[in-house]
C-alpha cells in the first residue's frame, strides 16, 4: 500500500466508523478527540433505507443497534391549550431504526478501541501537506506525519478550516437555531419497535417540543447568526430562555427544568458546501464534508461515506491519487440529498400562515409524497460490496488503544 498510517479527528460516528473499515483493510489507525472520553447520551439518529441498513450489516451492528434503538414515533402539534392541531408522522421525523448517537458511538468504539488508537484530550493544531505525507501539529501532543488525514470533526470542522479555508467559505447559517436538552438519562431505549409519542408547540419563528425518542426537550427558533462562545453553556441557556420566554403551553415548565438539564446543546441549523471534500493527501468525511444540520440523513451520509472512503482506499491499494477523487465523485452526488432541506422552515415558520399552511400540508397526500422522495434519496447510490471486492490483510502488530 502507499498508504499506510491514517489519522482521523472525530471520535463521534463518522471517525469510528471510518477507522473500522480501514482497520479491517489493514492501515494503521489513529483517532484524535478533543472530548476527556466519549461523550454520552445525545440525541437520537437514524438510519433510513436500504442503503444505510445494509451497510450497518457489513459492520455487524445492525442487530447492535436495533437492540439498543429508542422507540420512534409521531410528533403531534398542540395549540396552546395542548388541543392537536396536525400530526407529523414518524416516517418523517425518524427512520428504519433510532438510536441514541452516545449509543452508536460506543459501539463502534468497542469494535475498533483494541487495534485501533484513540487519543483523548487533545485536536489537531496544524497541517502541513507534503509529497510523502501529511506533518501533523497537536495541542498537547508531538507532532508526527501521516499519509492520510481525515476531518470527522463535525459542522464546525478544524480539520477543514486548515486544509480548506476559513468556515465561513464552507458554512451558511440557514437562519435559524436548536437547542437539544436533556437528564442525565436522557430519552429512553425501548425493548421493541413501540413509537413514543412527542408533543410540539408553535409560535411564529418557534419551536418547542416535549418528550419523544429525540430528547427530552427541543427547541428551534429563528434567528440571524449570534454571536456567543462555543463554550460558554450558560450563556448559551440564557438565550434559549429569553428567546422562549413568554411562549405558553408547557413551556414555562420546560424552561425551569431546562436549568436542570445536564446533557445540553445549542447550535445554529447549518449546511456546508464543498465543491470538493478533498485535496492533496486530506479528506473529509460525514458533517465537516455534507453536513445539514437536523435534515434527517446526517448520519446515514456519515456511516455510508466512511464505508465508501475506505473501501476505495482498499481498492487503489492505498494510492490516494486514485482513491479520493473516488470517494469524491461517489460522495458528491449521494450528499445532494443532505443539502436539500431547511427543517427550520418548516418545524418552525416565520408567520401564523405559514404554521397553518404546514399543518394543512403534513395531513395531505403530498406529504407522504415527499417522505417517499426522501427514502428514494437516501437509497440513491450505487454501494459497491467492497468486502466482497477487497481481501482483508492479516495484521498481526496492530497499535494498541490509549487514552
Amino acid at each position: 500500500m502507499h498508504t499506510k498510517t491514517v489519522l482521523i479527528s472525530g471520535a463521534s460516528i463518522a471517525g469510528p466508523a471510518l477507522a473500522y473499515w480501514l482497520d479491517r483493510y489493514g492501515f494503521d489507525v489513529t483517532v484524535v478527540e478533543r472530548a476527556p472520553e466519549l461523550r454520552p447520551g445525545g440525541q437520537a439518529v437514524d438510519f433510513k433505507g436500504t442503503t444505510h441498513l445494509t451497510v450497518l450489516e457489513r459492520m455487524g451492528i445492525l442487530d447492535a443497534v436495533r437492540d439498543r434503538q429508542t422507540g420512534g414515533g409521531d410528533m403531534v402539534m398542540v395549540d396552546d391549550n395542548g388541543n392537536p392541531r396536525s400530526l407529523i408522522s414518524g416516517d418523517f421525523t425518524g427512520g428504519d431504526v433510532e438510536i441514541l448517537r452516545g449509543d452508536l458511538a460506543e459501539l463502534l468504539y468497542t469494535r475498533t478501541a483494541e487495534s485501533c488508537t484513540y487519543v483523548f484530550g487533545d485536536s489537531v493544531r496544524a497541517l502541513t501537506d507534503c509529497a510523502d505525507g501529511v506533518r501533523v501539529e497537536f495541542e498537547h501532543g508531538p507532532a508526527r506525519t501521516f499519509d492520510l488525514v481525515v476531518g470527522a470533526d463535525g459542522v464546525h470542522s478544524r480539520v477543514r478550516r486548515l486544509a480548506f479555508g476559513p468556515e465561513r467559505d464552507h458554512v451558511r447559517h440557514r437562519g435559524y437555531y436548536y437547542c437539544l436538552a436533556n437528564s442525565a438519562t436522557g430519552p429512553r431505549r425501548t425493548d421493541g419497535p413501540r413509537r413514543e409519542v412527542s408533543y410540539a408547540h408553535n409560535t411564529p419563528g418557534k419551536l418547542a417540543v416535549s418528550g419523544g425518542p429525540k430528547a427530552e426537550q427541543l427547541y428551534m427558533f429563528a434567528a440571524p447568526e449570534l454571536d456567543y462562545a462555543r463554550d460558554d453553556e450558560q450563556a448559551q441557556r440564557r438565550i434559549v430562555k429569553e428567546t422562549f420566554a413568554g411562549v405558553g403551553w408547557e413551556v414555562p415548565r420546560m424552561l425551569v427544568e431546562l436549568d436542570e438539564a445536564a446533557d445540553f446543546y445549542l447550535d445554529s441549523l447549518s449546511v456546508v458546501r464543498m465543491p470538493s471534500c478533498v485535496t492533496g493527501r486530506i479528506a473529509l468525511v460525514g458533517d465537516a464534508g455534507y453536513g445539514n444540520t437536523l435534515a434527517g440523513f446526517g448520519t446515514g451520509l456519515a456511516v455510508v461515506g466512511a464505508y465508501v472512503l475506505a473501501g476505495e482506499f482498499a481498492l487503489a491499494a492505498g494510492d490516494h491519487t486514485v482513491a479520493l477523487p473516488r470517494y469524491d465523485e461517489i460522495m458528491q452526488r449521494y450528499n445532494q440529498i443532505a443539502g436539500s432541506s431547511n427543517p427550520g422552515r418548516f418545524l418552525a415558520p416565520k408567520t401564523r400562515m405559514g404554521i397553518r399552511v404546514r399543518d394543512w400540508f403534513v395531513g395531505s397526500s403530498m406529504f407522504e409524497l415527499m417522505i417517499k422522495f426522501g427514502d428514494r434519496g437516501a437509497n440513491d447510490i450505487d454501494l459497491r460490496d467492497y468486502p466482497t471486492l477487497v481481501e482483508a490483510p492479516e495484521t498481526t502488530d496492530a497499535p494498541a488503544s490509549r487514552h
